[in-house]
């Protein structure tokens, strides 16, 4: 227990980053965002293949901000990190998926 603690409440030898990695961070979020919202806004894509492209861009943009700004796998003790984070995508994936089953169900029972 020699880590000292920082008035913020986080232990001094955390890495945070730097400049570069959050300027970096910044213009590929704000890039993909941009082709999100241009593919959308001048239609450059349609139907399945437009979901599928804001989909991919959203993961991609997801992983950016993951490594780039919340420094995942950065830290002394990633595999703990790495489980939250993976409980929480989880969590996250049965609420969404199991809302939109909810409501196709309705859709269905309703028609």
């Amino acid at each position: 227990m020699d880590e000292h603690i920082s008035n913020l409440g986080v232990p001094e030898g955390a890495n945070h980053g730097n400049l570069k990695s959050y300027v970096i961070g910044f213009l590929l979020s704000l890039v993909l965002t941009l082709m999100s919202y241009c593919s959308v806004v001048y239609d450059l894509l349609s139907g399945w293949v437009l979901i599928g492209a804001i989909s991919f861009f959203a993961v991609v943009q997801a992983v950016v901000q993951l490594f780039l700004f919340l420094h995942l796998g950065a830290e002394s003790k990633p595999r703990w990190h790495l489980m939250t984070f993976l409980f929480m995508v989880l969590v996250i994936g049965i609420i969404v998926f199991g809302s939109l089953w909810i409501m196709a169900n309705l859709d269905y029972r309703t028609m």
